[in-house]
């Protein structure tokens, strides 16, 4: 049979879900097969994208396709290369908070992590006045304005960035092998279908592998209920801080979470599960952004992590996670963090947070001002996956 082998992947990876670590009670196991069936969407899209010839940009995640800790804020795409090619990129600059560029060697694995060879952001192309711009990607080291695809160049990424999701715009994007303008593929075999149903199952195994790894590696041996310093996020994005973290939190219990309003363009917070991806941020306040959030008189922002309301503006809804991973973002930087950037982690009960939360009084909302800032979010996330 034509999807014989990827029937099979899908049976091997229902078992990873089954058999992951952390799989506690049956909540834990039904948001996990509900996992796996965003990965197989995802990974047949991924498969079917795997065109270097003629290549075009697919989104890589999205509200129904998570993988790796998604940032609620970002828009991914991607497209795979080859480095001994030429590519040229087009498209137009939205008003979005952040737009970069990522050229990497290959794609994660469960033991590794992909070189970044290339890593830019929008300030090192030129942008016309209409807000259209072209970029050049390809081996010729030696040309003006055009960045080289060094040796295993596999894939490039794309990341637009929002702070403001009411009213940033989206810009529009396209790529083309420079070579291959006015030409066409061949039409697809049937050995050209068969290999792509057996690269879509690898590809969904080594997705849920490695990204149930991926904790292990950068957060799991952190203390519990802390974050860390800023750091160059891993993974060789050249303008990106981080603080991670992981919470373990009674119901009654609430981390407080206090970080200075940066001067960078793009600072965001997100709570995800322990399969690391986001929370449902589309009907929850699960992720806040600096534009988003409410900042305290003294400059500083006060993220309240917990399972119960505790009726202020900052509440990030745990929605039934006792335990999950928490990440603090910095983009568009123009200098490096220092500690004193960074989150400072407080614990008490909801009922302590009136007397522990600086600037309470100011910082509560009803219920229903609540319900209108859900409802803001499910309109911007309806209107972004449309544009």
């Amino acid at each position: 049979m034509l999807t014989e082998k990827f029937a099979a992947a899908i049976a091997e990876a229902e078992r990873v879900i089954a058999e992951a670590e952390h799989v506690r009670d049956e909540q834990d196991l039904v948001e996990g097969y509900d996992y796996l069936a965003g990965s197989i969407r995802a990974s047949l899209q991924m498969a079917w994208a795997y065109e270097r010839d003629f290549p075009f940009f697919v989104q890589s995640t999205g509200p129904y396709t998570k993988l790796g800790l998604d940032n609620p804020d970002t828009l991914y795409f991607h497209s795979y290369l080859r480095d001994d090619a030429e590519y040229v990129v087009t498209g137009t600059r939205g008003t979005t908070r952040d737009l970069s560029f990522q050229v990497l060697n290959g794609d994660y694995s469960p033991v590794d992590v992909p070189d970044s060879l290339t890593a830019f952001d929008d300030r090192e192309i030129e942008i016309g006045p209409d807000g259209r711009y072209e970029i050049r990607f390809g081996p010729d080291a030696a040309r003006p304005g055009y960045f080289t695809l060094g040796p295993g160049s596999a894939m490039l990424v794309v990341r637009e960035v929002y702070s403001d999701w009411a009213h940033e715009q989206r810009g529009t994007i396209r790529i083309r092998r420079a070579d291959k303008a006015g030409q066409a593929p061949a039409p697809p075999s049937r050995d050209l279908l068969e290999k792509r149903y057996g690269v879509a199952g690898k590809m969904l195994l080594s997705r849920l592998r490695t990204f149930l790894a991926f904790p292990k590696w950068f957060y799991l041996d952190l203390p519990v209920n802390t974050l860390t310093e800023p750091r160059a996020t891993p993974g060789g994005l050249s303008t990106q801080f981080s603080s991670v973290g992981h919470y373990d939190l009674d119901d009654d219990q609430v981390m407080v979470v206090t970080v200075p309003r940066s001067d960078a363009p793009y600072q965001g917070i997100q709570l995800g599960s322990m399969w690391y991806i986001s929370l449902d941020y589309l009907n929850h306040q699960t992720s806040l952004t600096a534009d988003q959030a409410r900042v305290d008189p003294d400059g500083k922002i006060r993220f309240v992590i917990s399972e119960r309301d505790p009726g202020v503006v900052n509440w990030l809804e745990r929605t039934g996670h006792r335990r999950g991973y928490v990440q603090l973002r910095w983009q568009r930087l123009s200098r490096a963090l220092e500690p004193a950037d960074g989150p400072e982690v407080e614990l008490c009960t909801v009922d302590e947070l009136p007397a522990r939360l600086p600037y309470y009084d100011e910082a509560k909302i009803a219920p229903d001002g609540f319900a209108a800032r859900i409802a803001a979010r499910q309109a911007a996330v309806a209107t972004r996956m449309l544009g």
